[in-house]
């Protein structure tokens, strides 16, 4: 049996291929070896086999492989923290760890050549050449970058509201939503996740996107998203762009717009790259 995962800070998203053609739908919590170590991770993965993956598998030894897509797994010391904690549970297995934006370029573009992106609690973006990243776009982190992500909306939605920055009637709708303090801001920003944190506040921007402030602030981080990081890739109008992430998808026609503003040819935009990798991963099965 083949194991996939697709994993965000926030949520992972996992199937299960069996070899009759059936396919075993699980979630589980997000795991990023930036935030979690080995340990940590085995615990959320025992969960999962014994919570939602029992009975369909009788042990862990029936997985032949497993293919994890991982924020935060973008360099080969990051990706070994996942692949001891999925070793340790599925003894086995052939494990491939890669980053999520492979996992992205991968299920949105198939075989074809183009620039994948995600837009979730975090951001990034690659090249891809139908088989393999060419080229990444730099990515600074939550603290330094993630433009146009849950992580950074809500980053800037909270410095709004404290910095007196926001609508005198806007702020008065998230004081009452949130009862949002400068002193437990400042205490949850030092506990682990804090994309996690700062991207719980996001949702505020989309139930008053007809708000011109609203509306602004998430144009302009889309803007930012584009400049600093698909702008960067050389001959980058040739490609087609593709978007993955619940900040893409629920925020598509505002990310449509900054796109046709550019000259930008946007083409899919999908909630979760999941549905796509079991396609192409189902080829070779």
């Amino acid at each position: 049996m083949i194991l996939i995962a697709d994993s965000g800070s926030t949520k992972t998203s996992w199937r299960l291929l069996q070899p009759n053609g059936y396919t075993i739908q699980a979630k589980s919590v997000g795991m990023n070896p930036y935030y979690q170590d080995t340990a940590s991770i085995i615990q959320i993965l025992n969960d999962l086999f014994f919570t939602q993956l029992f009975p369909s598998l009788q042990t862990p030894q029936e997985v032949s492989e497993i293919y994890f897509y991982g924020a935060g797994c973008a360099t080969p010391e990051r990706c070994q923290i996942v692949e001891a904690g999925l070793k340790q549970v599925f003894p086995l297995a052939k494990i491939e760890v890669h980053s999520d934006v492979l996992g992205a370029a991968r299920a949105l573009c198939g075989q074809e050549a183009g620039i994948a992106c995600i837009l979730g609690t975090g951001s990034g973006a690659a090249l891809y050449d139908g088989k393999n990243i060419i080229q990444s776009a730099i990515s600074l982190g939550f603290w330094l970058g993630d433009e146009g992500s849950g992580g950074y909306l809500g980053k800037k939605v909270v410095t709004d509201f404290l910095n007196q920055e926001m609508p005198e009637h806007l702020a008065l709708l998230f004081a009452k939503r949130y009862q949002l303090t400068r002193e437990n801001v400042l205490e949850n920003i030092n506990k682990p996740f804090p994309n996690r944190y700062f991207a719980s506040f996001s949702k505020f921007f989309f139930d008053h996107l007809t708000e011109p402030y609203c509306y602004e602030s998430v144009y302009q981080s889309f803007v930012l998203f584009f400049d600093r990081r698909v702008s960067k890739f050389e001959n980058y109008q040739k490609y087609k762009v593709h978007f993955t992430g619940s900040v893409a998808f629920y925020y598509a026609n505002v990310l449509r717009q900054v796109a046709n503003d550019k000259g930008i040819a946007l083409r899919n935009i999908i909630e979760e790259p999941i549905a796509g990798l079991v396609l192409y991963h189902q080829k070779d099965y």
